[in-house]
């Protein structure tokens, strides 16, 4: 892990965590500032945690034809760390970097197998997952309108070493931008084996409501209602979508290696304070569905997996602090 602790000191140390461009007018620092406000992982620095509520859930192999396991995770918390840092900032380029580490600790019980001989079993464990990019983002004019591209190259891993090199690469069109309604619309590929979806459409809408309401939508990420509260507070309503994932070893006797890959929608509140100048704490909460959960072979598809879980719902709570400079001066 030293070269990783190293990079996050770097980062961290670095003067280039802040925009070169002195115009706060230009395109590419309303479009930092506008990125950061929206999505707390686009801060120059974010740091959360978050606890779950025990729940059960159902498991099988993939060639199995019922579900194989019940069990219980009757403990699960996360921790994640975001930093993103811009080297480069003119009035139409942006190249920075990106450096994601996300802990995973839980235990769970297995009980009452519904095929197969009588077994039990349980699991206590630490997860360390990373994923670092170098990102480029440039900003013109097609038919008139604002055009955002997106390139990144990215390397994941966990606490023994890389895994995987990936690519994704995104264009987007602002159909609309006013006071009141911003609309956007464009497509997201992803360059990876893993990936199940590589090609996806994706949508931004805002609209002010009224009274100090803000929809915000932005697709496939979150859909929220916003309101600005108390001063210098945010409360959110609605729904945000999230990852767990990471690198499992020794699960047989090949020596391949695994992923493990669960989709979270979060259904519940956040709540944002403005403390000092630029540093905002957050609180969220509510509902989290997992639709399913699976391990696949990491140089294969996560379509192609090798054992599925399917976990109830839970509750959830998560403390976080983000730092951001370019923060809209409201």
């Amino acid at each position: 892990m030293k070269p990783f602790f190293f990079l996050l000191a770097l980062l961290l140390l670095s003067p280039s965590a802040f925009p070169q461009s002195r115009d706060s007018s230009s395109a590419t620092q309303k479009f930092t500032a506008y990125q950061a406000d929206k999505f707390t992982t686009r801060r120059t620095l974010n740091l959360e945690f978050t606890q779950l509520g025990a729940y059960d859930f159902t498991s099988r192999l993939r060639s199995g034809a019922a579900a194989l396991l019940r069990g219980r995770v009757s403990h699960m918390s996360q921790a994640s760390a975001n930093i993103n840092i811009n080297f480069i900032q003119t009035r139409k380029w942006i190249l920075g970097a990106s450096f994601n580490y996300h802990y995973t600790g839980l235990k769970a019980d297995f009980s009452e197998p519904v095929t197969g001989p009588d077994q039990t079993g349980s699991i206590s464990n630490d997860y360390h997952y990373h994923n670092s990019s170098l990102n480029l983002t440039r900003i013109s004019r097609l038919w008139n309108k604002p055009m955002v591209y997106y390139g990144s190259i990215a390397v994941d891993g966990s606490e023994k070493g890389f895994e995987r090199v990936k690519g994704l690469a995104s264009a987007s069109m602002v159909l609309k931008s006013n006071a009141e309604t911003k609309i956007a619309v464009g497509l997201f590929v992803t360059v990876d084996r893993s990936s199940q979806i590589p090609v996806m459409p994706v949508f931004s809408y805002e609209h002010k409501l009224g009274d100090g309401y803000l929809l915000d939508i932005a697709l496939p990420r979150n859909v929220l209602i916003r309101k600005h509260v108390f001063g210098n507070g945010r409360i959110s309503l609605g729904t945000e979508i999230s990852r767990t994932n990471f690198y499992l070893y020794h699960l047989d006797n090949t020596g391949k290696i695994y992923e493990y890959n669960q989709g979270d929608i979060n259904n519940g509140f956040i709540y944002e304070h403005l403390l000092f100048k630029d540093f905002i704490l957050s609180l969220k909460g509510g509902v989290r569905i997992s639709p399913n959960a699976r391990i696949f072979d990491r140089d294969k598809s996560v379509s192609d997996y090798i054992f599925e879980t399917k976990p109830d719902p839970t509750a959830y709570l998560n403390l976080g602090i983000s730092l951001n400079p370019f923060r809209k001066k409201r």
